[in-house]
This record gives structure tokens, sequence and C-alpha cells, in this order.
């Protein structure tokens, strides 16, 4: 049993002081968090912060392959360094609330803030065909976007970040660019780190199947959009059949990807074997009552995060998935100006990492 306060894995990065995280005392169920964060807090989100929107430049990068990948990009003046991130399983830029705070936030802080559409998201949907590979391929997105980025004058340190789905990729990222010396580390919210056991603990789960269908049915209108600009390379057929996640990558993704089932796609692009091989700095902030994921990964997670000493684990008892809203007495106790706990992690320990830099 994991109490309540946060558990952190000491670290020669850790987090100064790490203040636990103090959910408000009717989100202290994981799906009652994921479900507030999702309905309510992606309505609100605006009037809980006073940093402003940045003054984004829409931009095309090239990602793997030549993939068209649509992107934001701010500079505020005198940047200390830069952060790149993209979101989870579904949406794109605009709706993605949860990574636009993020971009106000960092920039707020004197961060350059580089956000993009990932493969089959949003604009980058609308310029290309190329489906997910949740991360075999993003991975590599995230350092040509670097050096992209660097070019336009985004300055190092730079950063990888993503959340849920999101943050599987910014992993990948982190093993693509762990050589380059301006590449400065990743940090991570609930990222997916093992998608066979998760999906069938998602399937298994008494209410666990209807969150997997209604992200099934998100995947399933991804699918017919991207088919309304790339009408020769989606077969509607295949589309309809896709009726759970396993369906979707069953029928669209893992043919393209030469993979004999959706079991060894996933063997294959999940983050958790990663960790033991990431050499920058690496901060995972991960809730054990995440109603999306596996209980059995976290001591699996806990066991990596203590034998590298480049990895910060950051694992509280509460915050549901991708949610962390804190309550009042948490934000006074952190010294937080807003309710959001974890991409105040996120930044305060990517300041240490930037101090730590120079």
């Amino acid at each position: 049993m994991i109490p309540l306060e946060t558990v952190a894995i000491t670290t020669p990065r850790k987090i100064a002081a790490c203040p636990p995280y103090l959910p408000p005392w009717w989100l202290r169920s994981g799906l009652a968090m994921t479900l507030y964060t999702a309905l309510w807090a992606s309505r609100t989100w605006e009037k809980t912060i006073v940093a402003a929107e940045p003054p984004y430049r829409d931009l095309l990068f090239a990602g793997a392959g030549e993939v068209p990948l649509f992107g934001r990009m701010a500079i505020p003046e005198r940047s200390r360094g830069t952060v790149i991130g993209t979101y989870g399983i579904t949406g794109d830029l605009d709706n993605q609330w949860f990574l636009r705070l993020l971009g106000r936030k960092a920039f707020a802080q004197g961060y350059a803030v580089v956000l993009f559409d990932w493969r089959a998201h949003g604009k980058t949907a609308e310029l290309s065909p190329t489906l997910t590979s949740d991360g075999l391929y993003e991975g590599t997105d995230f350092l040509y976007i670097l050096e992209q980025a660097s070019q336009l004058g985004c300055p190092a340190p730079f950063c990888f970040t993503g959340f849920s789905l999101g943050g599987q990729l910014a992993l990948w990222g982190a093993k693509a660019a762990q050589e380059r010396d301006d590449f400065g580390g990743a940090a991570v919210i609930c990222p997916s780190l093992d998608s066979n056991r998760s999906l069938t603990y998602l399937e298994q789960a008494p209410l666990g199947k209807y969150l997997e269908r209604a992200i099934a049915q998100e995947l399933q209108r991804l699918a017919y959009r991207l088919r309304e600009f790339h009408p020769d390379h989606i077969d509607p057929a295949a589309i309809e059949r896709a009726q759970t996640i396993r369906q979707f990558d069953q029928e669209l993704v893992i043919a393209g990807l030469g993979f004999p089932s959706v079991e060894a796609y996933y063997e294959a692009s999940s983050a958790l074997p990663l960790l033991p091989h990431l050499t920058k700095p690496t901060l995972i902030l991960y809730a054990a009552d995440d109603p999306l994921f596996s209980p059995a990964i976290v001591p699996d997670l806990q066991q990596i995060c203590g034998m590298n000493p480049n990895l910060e684990l950051i694992l509280t008892a509460h915050g549901g998935h991708v949610g962390y809203y804190n309550s009042r007495a948490g934000q006074r106790m952190a010294g937080d100006a807003d309710p959001w706990w974890a991409w105040n992690r996120v930044l305060q320990w990517w300041d240490g990492v930037v101090d730590q830099s120079r």
C-alpha cells in the first residue's frame, strides 16, 4: 500500500524538498480525478492561471522520413532554454488544453516553447496520411524538431515533454537525442509505459472498458478525419472494423510497420524497456491510482528508476490520469500560484537542470 504522501526516488538531480501532492478530498479517487480534469477542468483551466497565450508562429517541421509535422513556436526575450512537447493519444494543438497550459507557464518563466501535432493528429493529419507508430518514429520526430528549432533560434538546453501516450513519445525522443550536447533531458507526466499490460488491464477492469470504448471512438474519428484528407490511403471498411483500441492498431497500424501482431507492436513500442538506457536527466511523474494503466507496472518502474541515476521518479498515491489538480492547502504547501501541481514540478525540475548546465 503506497502512503498518501508523495514517494520520490532519490537521485543526484532530485527536486529539492519536492512538496507532497494533496488533492481535494473529493478527488482522491483516480477515476474521479481523471473524469474531473477531462470533463470540467478542460473548460475552466484558463481561469486558473494568469499567464497569457504565447505569441506563437505556425511552422512546418520535417520529421522522420520527411513526414511534415505542424507545430507552433514562441521564443521570449532572453530565453533560458527550450521546451518541446506534444499531447496524448487523441486531440490537436487547439483542443489539448493541458499542453497549452504548459506552453503558457513555460513561456512566462522564460523558456522558448515548441508544441506540435504528432503523426495523424491535428493539422499534421491534413499534411500527411502517415499513421502513428507510438514512438518508433515519433522519437526521431522529436529529435528532428529539436534540430530545426535550434536553427530557427530556439536556445539550448532542450527539454522533451509529453503526457499519457505523448509521454511515451517524449521518452523515445530522449533515447534518440541523448547523444546531443544541446539536449538537456525529458520530463513526462503519467506516461504510457507498457501497452500490453495496460490495455489488457483496461479491457478487463469494470469501469475501464468504458474508458477504453471512449478512447476507441476518438481513434475511429481520427481515422475518418484522416481519410477525408487522404481518401486513397485508408480503407473505410478497416476504419469501421476498428471498434476498440486493439482493433484500431490491428486494422490500420501494424501492417504498415511490419509487425505480425498487435502484441508484438506494443512490445516493441512500449517505453518501459527504454528507461534503463536513458543517459540524460529524465523526470517521470506517475500516479499509482491512474485508472488507465496496470498497477503491476508500478513496482517495475520503481525498480528501474532506482537502478538508473539519470531517472527521477516522483510517484504519488493520487493524481489519476494526467490530473494532479491540487487543493488550496497543497498549493500553499508547494508555494504554487495555481492548482497544476504536475506542470509546476516539471518546470521546477527543469529550472534545476538548466541551472546545472550553465
